[in-house]
């Protein structure tokens, strides 16, 4: 609209200085003329000039106003639920913090969990007592959620989200993996447990947490059963109110890819930021499929996950409407499909994942716990070092990134452990290894029975 606006100017001047011209011609006063139309065909262009250049500027303060101009989060904490794909987020935080030198809110003493399932406290984050940390960023290891402590540790400003799954997948997934825990020793199948009634189930039993309504235990809710319909409707809509008061944001682990796009855009990150591949997950030859029946019965049994499950299954794509819309955020998916794609060709050997006997670098194998069988990854061999390293951290298993990291932010207490570590295995080929065993489990017995008298398990 501008270039048109300066050629009809440009054309009526061009005009205007013609006639003036020839007018000019006719008269004794013919240089003044000149002189005159010189000047101000000069004024003229110079206010052209001013005007375009105004305008120009006008155009780029609008389209920086149009453009969704957002800083990168770099305070965030992430609850980390138990079997639904939160271990493949824990790797992406773990990556973009490494990449950006933001400190991690580590389990003290190196542990993996956050004294998991002890309600959380400020003091199970390494540096918190010494106060030999100035400022924590992340905060993403299984804890037990409570609101005051957590506030304690990370800034006032943290980014909050968690993930959930659907109780019904995420139950038979917890079922293999616990199969150990007394709610789930005495069966043979899940389906047995159900239609037992979960008559092996005790509530006040250490451990049986996991096999009923996890989620909402995991941030720190009632987990016990309501008795009635109306106390279900009560005990949900408190459960629910609590977690959207917490947690601005909720993903869902059956929309995975949809859920990192979601992610992208609350965090202010790049799609490369959220790529992954999917980490601490089970081989398909592990997994059974569900019944109706029993699938109906899985949501009874873990009826207030159910309810959760229900809510933010549905503010979830109501804020993909409100927000990106789906054809953007489809748009988005399949760039975020294709990313890692090109990751699986450029960093894999078998182009996915393996089963654990077939992972070649010992360093690499994801921990296996229970009847699950945990797939790994192999890196092709002819990488270069900066690839090899940018792939190998999107292999990384959860246990041996979080010790990594730990070693990374405090080095001196990690080696302390490492020699600790070096002088109990040495134990072992000596008379003494059975005592120095001992010695250990009574230690740790005496830090768990303190815990319990705290009332903080």
């Amino acid at each position: 609209m501008i270039s048109h606006a300066a050629y009809f100017l440009t054309f009526t001047l061009d005009l205007i200085v013609y006639r003036c011209v020839r007018v000019a011609c006719c008269s004794r006063l013919r240089f003044m003329w000149f002189t005159l139309m010189f000047l101000t065909v000069l004024c003229v262009a110079l206010q052209m000039l001013g005007v375009v250049r105004q305008a120009r500027l006008i155009i780029v303060k609008s389209q920086a106003d149009n453009t969704v101009m957002c800083q990168p989060k770099k305070h965030i904490v992430f609850l980390k639920t138990h079997k639904t794909a939160s271990s493949t987020i824990l790797n992406i935080l773990y990556r973009y913090g490494e990449s950006h030198n933001l400190t991690f809110a580590l389990p003290l003493n190196m542990h993996s969990q956050l004294f998991y399932p002890a309600f959380f406290a400020a003091h199970f984050v390494e540096g918190v007592r010494t106060r030999s940390v100035k400022e924590f960023h992340v905060l993403c290891n299984h804890m037990r959620f409570s609101s005051q402590e957590v506030r304690k540790v990370m800034p006032k400003d943290a980014f909050y989200f968690s993930i959930l799954r659907n109780p019904v997948a995420m139950m038979e997934s917890l079922f293999v993996y616990y199969k150990a825990i007394p709610a789930f020793r005495a069966v043979k199948s899940l389906e047995e447990f159900l239609i037992q009634g979960g008559r092996s189930y005790n509530a006040s039993v250490p451990n049986n947490h996991y096999a009923r309504n996890i989620l909402t235990f995991d941030f720190g809710l009632d987990n016990t059963a309501p008795e009635n319909d109306t106390e279900l409707d009560r005990r949900s809509a408190e459960v629910i109110a609590a977690m959207e008061r917490d947690f601005p944001l909720i993903l869902i682990s059956e929309y995975f890819d949809e859920s990192l796009v979601l992610l992208k855009h609350a965090l202010c990150w790049s799609l490369d930021d959220v790529s992954s591949f999917r980490l601490n997950s089970r081989s398909e030859r592990s997994r059974r499929p569900l019944s109706a029946e029993i699938a109906d019965r899985v949501k009874e049994w873990n009826s207030l996950d159910w309810r959760l499950y229900q809510h933010f299954n549905a503010t979830f794509w109501k804020r993909i409407d409100s927000t990106l819309g789906r054809t953007k955020l489809q748009q988005e998916v399949e760039l975020l499909r294709a990313k890692r794609r090109n990751l699986e060709q450029m960093c894999l050997q078998e182009g996915g994942a393996v089963d654990p006997a077939q992972v070649q670098d010992s360093s690499l194998k994801p921990f296996q716990y229970g009847a699950a069988v945990i797939q790994g990854y192999n890196l092709r061999l002819e990488l270069n070092n900066d690839t090899r390293q940018l792939c190998q951290r999107l292999i990384t298993p959860e246990l041996q990134y979080t010790s990594a990291l730990y070693t990374k932010q405090f080095p001196q207490l990690a080696a302390a452990r490492a020699a600790a570590a070096k002088k109990i295995a040495a134990s072992r080929n000596t008379a003494t290894h059975r005592a120095v065993k001992r010695n250990i489990e009574t230690n740790v017995h005496t830090a768990i029975v303190t815990m319990y008298e705290a009332q903080l398990i």
